[in-house]
């Protein structure tokens, strides 16, 4: 990951309704959740919904896909693991098996 990414997705996710969406999102894992599913969870008025989960997708935050007539949004788990070891990647002098309290096991294996 690089600089410009990395805060690209802090800019995404400094909104509340945004990190709302997202925690959401990562909740229901790999099923995700149709738009009107996230509205009706986080009482989020559809226009509203449309600009932030658009603001999520353009930060790779999100995946969509088309199903029928409803979008399906998906976290990226991926890329929120590649955050924490970017985050992570110079603990303890870039070695971060010496601070193993806040060492997240997949970004330290």
């Amino acid at each position: 990951m690089d600089k410009l990414l990395a805060t690209t997705v802090f800019e995404s996710l400094s909104s509340g309704v945004r990190l709302d969406i997202f925690r959401l999102l990562v909740k229901t894992g790999p099923q995700g959740l149709v738009a009107g599913e996230i509205g009706a969870a986080l009482a989020v008025p559809p226009t509203n919904l449309s600009f932030h989960l658009k603001a999520l997708t353009h930060a790779q935050l999100v995946s969509v896909i088309q199903e029928g007539r409803y979008q399906r949004y998906r976290a990226n788990l991926a890329l929120m693991q590649e955050l924490i070891g970017y985050l992570t990647a110079e603990c303890c002098a870039g070695h971060p098996e010496q601070c193993p309290e806040i060492c997240l096991a997949p970004v330290c294996a």
